[in-house]
């Protein structure tokens, strides 16, 4: 869990693990798409050593649990990119995929691969964190757009058979 820090300009969060490694994973696919290249592990390490500079401020365990979760999603995802996209295509109504932004494309995208592959994981925890670094990254309007499409995701998902965890 988060713990709040005070300072003297009010509570900041301080980030867990898997919250951290859903960003980081999200900004590597990020990354990869906008470079119209496909993830892979080489990609990452260097990704990652980049990315860390700007966590200086997080322990080293804190950073190495969120590498592993970030390596974990951005696979998962990767892999299964193709069946990922072909579900929230259609959920995405009123919108052409190509121009939905890049941020919450690949956010969704971590989300449902979360929601299809990590089963220590509830449902609607993986949509929650998912609209929460909607609004870290994208702003309001992201986050409710992505809520509406992963409420959908987790519906059809549990009405084929999968549980709500």
């Amino acid at each position: 869990m988060a713990e709040d820090i005070k300072t003297g300009a009010g509570p900041v969060r301080k980030p867990h693990g898997k919250r951290l490694g859903r960003e980081l994973a999200m900004s590597f696919l990020f990354s990869c798409d906008m470079r119209g290249e496909t993830p892979r592990a080489e990609l990452f390490d260097s990704f990652f050593e980049t990315a860390s500079s700007e966590y200086a401020d997080v322990d080293a365990k804190t950073m190495n649990r969120a590498k592993e979760y970030a390596v974990r999603l951005y696979v998962a995802a990767a892999l299964k990119l193709d069946e990922i996209d072909a579900m929230l295509i259609p959920l995405c109504v009123n919108w052409e995929w190509k121009r939905i932004s890049a941020v919450d494309r690949n956010i969704m995208r971590i989300a449902v691969a979360e929601m299809m592959d990590f089963d220590e994981v509830p449902l609607v925890v993986s949509i929650d964190e998912a609209v929460e670094i909607a609004r870290d990254f994208s702003g309001t309007d992201g986050g409710n757009f992505i809520n509406g499409v992963l409420n959908a995701v987790k519906n059809k998902l549990v009405s084929s058979g999968r549980t709500l965890r």
